[in-house]
């Protein structure tokens, strides 16, 4: 039957002992569990906390911003084109078809252009020579950092533009208006950027012997150089048909002038190995050598050559290939200068696609061309730019409306040479650049675009590879 009641009650405790112990283990267990969890948590997040900080300044860096520089205003109306006048000079035979390509049409298509009387500044005086006057080492201070990287807000901007010349019509504009006029459209464009580059076509000075058998020559007012040193320029190429148009005595002011107003120079010089040598820059830890070259030499005195003055020449490409070689073995970025081609042709002929490739292979970065007076296309060789003819800039005017366009040609490039180019479009009014806008602007690039074989100009005026 069943057992007694004492009995009963005795198991029914046991069996009530027994589940609380059961019920205090797990007790236990779930305890020392969320305890493990919040430990192991508290370590996690101390572990994990000294990183928020470099995570949320990665996110708060805004990117480098990048300026737009187009305006615009009224264009000038173009003047009477001068009479045609032939001059061929005692070049060698084989150097004849250039050099007459710029006297018989060059001159025809520059307006108004002459002897200019020696009006202007004089030089400034002992002690008053800007702080940037160095050569090579003038315009921009680096100021942006020094250490290498691929981060694109570190590259060097870097501006080229056309022929400049200050004398007959633009030297009478310019008594006139005052000599900053020729940049008053730019805005702070080459102030802002790392280096500005040009061709001045034209001796600097008060004296010298004006060159015969030439249908013109120039003379231009040291003021213009004071204006151009404003305006941001850093460096001019002189190798160009028209730096010796006042002689020996008309480069020698040149060059003093541009030394007291802080202009770097290449392309000529009183000897050989000044002729041929480069200009340094050093900007964002970055150096660049600029080096200048022409194939248009009036007379074939006017070569430099051993002790002889004058510009560096590139009828035969060798010594300005060594030259560019050992301007590799000092620098990060190599830059050519190249006068060269036929006036008024909008296509580069066999002389300056043979030259530009020769200076590419001796190592050149960029090439940049000046004298046909009109744009010519952009070309993208073993992964360097190639700019053919960058046109007039602050010139006189033709009725020539090709001799009317430019543009501002803006290279942005990276510590291991690596460039990027756009095409800022700008009318070469008489003595004045004015930015394109609109229709004019969009039908520039799309005329670069034509000229430019495997290149595509986008909307902007960015240059892309096909």
């Amino acid at each position: 039957m069943y057992p007694p009641r004492s009995q009963r009650s005795s198991v029914k405790k046991k069996v009530r002992r027994t589940r609380n112990i059961k019920i205090r283990i797990i007790n236990v267990i779930l305890i020392a569990s969320i305890g493990l969890i919040g430990v192991f948590y508290m370590l996690n997040t101390r572990v994990q906390q000294p990183e928020q900080p470099a995570s949320q300044e990665v996110v708060q860096q805004e990117p480098p911003s990048k300026i737009d520089n187009q305006g615009g205003d009224a264009l000038t109306m173009p003047e009477d084109e001068p009479a045609d006048k032939s001059d061929e000079n005692s070049v060698p035979a084989d150097e004849k078809t250039d050099a007459a390509s710029d006297n018989n049409t060059e001159d025809r298509t520059e307006e108004g252009a002459g002897e200019t009387p020696g009006t202007g500044a004089e030089k400034p005086a002992a002690g008053t020579k800007p702080a940037n006057s160095e050569q090579g080492n003038s315009g921009k201070a680096d100021h942006k950092g020094t250490t290498p990287t691929s981060d694109p807000s570190k590259n060097v901007t870097i501006h080229f533009v056309g022929d400049i010349q200050f004398s007959g019509k633009v030297a009478e504009l310019l008594e006139k208006n005052g000599y900053n006029y020729p940049f008053a459209k730019l805005g702070s464009m080459f102030q802002d950027d790392d280096l500005t580059i040009g061709n001045l076509e034209t001796p600097v000075t008060h004296g010298g012997t004006s060159a015969a058998d030439k249908t013109y020559v120039y003379k231009s007012s040291p003021k213009a150089l004071q204006a151009m040193a404003a305006a941001g320029f850093d460096a001019v190429n002189l190798a160009n048909n028209h730096i010796l148009d006042q002689g020996v005595e008309g480069l020698v002011d040149t060059l003093s002038y541009l030394k007291d107003y802080g202009i770097a120079h290449t392309g000529a010089g009183m000897n050989a190995e000044e002729a041929y040598e480069p200009a340094y820059f050093e900007r964002k830890g970055m150096k660049i050598a600029l080096l200048g070259f022409s194939r248009v030499v009036p007379v074939a005195s006017w070569k430099a050559d051993g002790n002889r003055a004058g510009v560096a020449e590139a009828y035969d490409p060798t010594r300005a290939a060594a030259a560019i070689q050992e301007a590799k073995k000092k620098a990060d970025l190599v830059i050519v200068a190249a006068h060269w081609g036929v006036e008024r042709v909008s296509t580069p002929n066999a002389d300056q696609t043979r030259l530009a490739h020769a200076f590419v292979d001796a190592g050149a970065d960029l090439v940049i061309g000046g004298h046909p007076h009109v744009l010519q296309g952009l070309e993208y060789y073993k992964g360097k730019w190639i700019a053919y003819s960058t046109g007039n800039f602050i010139f006189t005017r033709s009725t020539n409306e090709e001799t009317w366009k430019t543009a501002v040609f803006q290279a942005s490039c990276s510590r291991d040479a690596a460039c990027s180019m756009k095409v800022i479009p700008y009318e070469a009014a008489l003595g004045q650049a004015v930015p394109m806008l609109d229709d004019a602007n969009r039908l520039l690039l799309e005329q670069m675009a034509k000229l430019s074989p495997g290149v595509r100009v986008n909307a902007d005026g960015t240059a892309v590879p096909n």
